[in-house]
């Protein structure tokens, strides 16, 4: 296994995570209650879902570091960093830098949410929806082999980063369905 396949599969596990992280934040936004409703256990959701935001992190910060243990081509720390002149895929590369450093700004500002208004720390916590739709852009415009050609939208990892971004979009979509409900009926 190579150091681009190590990449690519932990790009896959961070953004499965972040898919997962996103949905489990829906649910906390609506105060869903696992214990009155399925599976009707005592499951911390809050907890979960801070566990999956540390755990994605992780893997998307190690998605980029991994590159640079590539002979061909050739990343340096300033193209994983700043890749406005990386070899290759330049623009796909920067959505990635783009993507890691909103994930970053989302789990930092709430790590210190409750310094925060509470307001503000919600607006700053919609950046995550921000930081799934670029992870998800640059999932599937990327070359997995780093040849610049174009993607093959039904390969299979490719597969998965669309399936995410289907569920990510539906489930905002019935998320906002349901506050505007909510607000009609107050």
């Amino acid at each position: 296994m190579t150091a681009l396949d190590l990449s690519s599969n932990a790009g896959l596990i961070g953004m499965g995570l972040l898919t997962i992280n996103l949905l489990l934040g829906m649910l906390i936004s609506l105060r869903y209650n696992p214990r009155k409703h399925w599976p009707h256990r005592r499951i911390n959701i809050f907890r979960i879902h801070n566990w999956t935001a540390y755990v994605a992190i992780s893997f998307i910060l190690v998605h980029p570091v991994l590159l640079l243990f590539m002979s061909q081509p050739r990343f340096r720390v300033l193209d994983i960093l700043w890749p406005l002149h990386s070899p290759g895929q330049t623009l796909y590369n920067l959505l990635g830098a783009v993507a890691l450093y909103t994930a970053l700004f989302v789990v930092i500002t709430s790590y210190f949410r409750f310094s925060l208004a509470h307001r503000l720390w919600k607006k700053f916590h919609y950046v995550a929806y921000a930081t799934a739709a670029v992870v998800m852009v640059h999932g599937i415009l990327e070359d997995p082999n780093l040849k610049n050609l174009p993607p093959d939208l039904l390969d299979g990892e490719k597969l998965l980063v669309e399936t995410c971004c289907v569920l990510l979009i539906g489930a905002t979509a019935w998320r906002v369905r349901y506050a505007l409900r909510s607000k009609l009926k107050n």
